[in-house]
């Protein structure tokens, strides 16, 4: 059974440089965010854009 590109995409870990680029935040906040939401990508990804803004 093939997977899908976001259960793919998902299942890999969240690395704290790739969001802090992503988002254009510090690589500490990125870690921060990380080791609160671990590996919850959507969460990540809106704690790191409430950084961001």
């Amino acid at each position: 059974m093939a997977q899908s590109k976001d259960a793919s995409a998902s299942a890999q870990n969240y690395d704290a440089k790739t969001l802090a680029k992503k988002h254009r935040i510090s690589v500490e906040d990125a870690a921060n965010i990380l080791a609160q939401y671990g590996d919850d990508r959507k969460a990540a990804d809106k704690a790191a854009r409430r950084i961001a803004a």
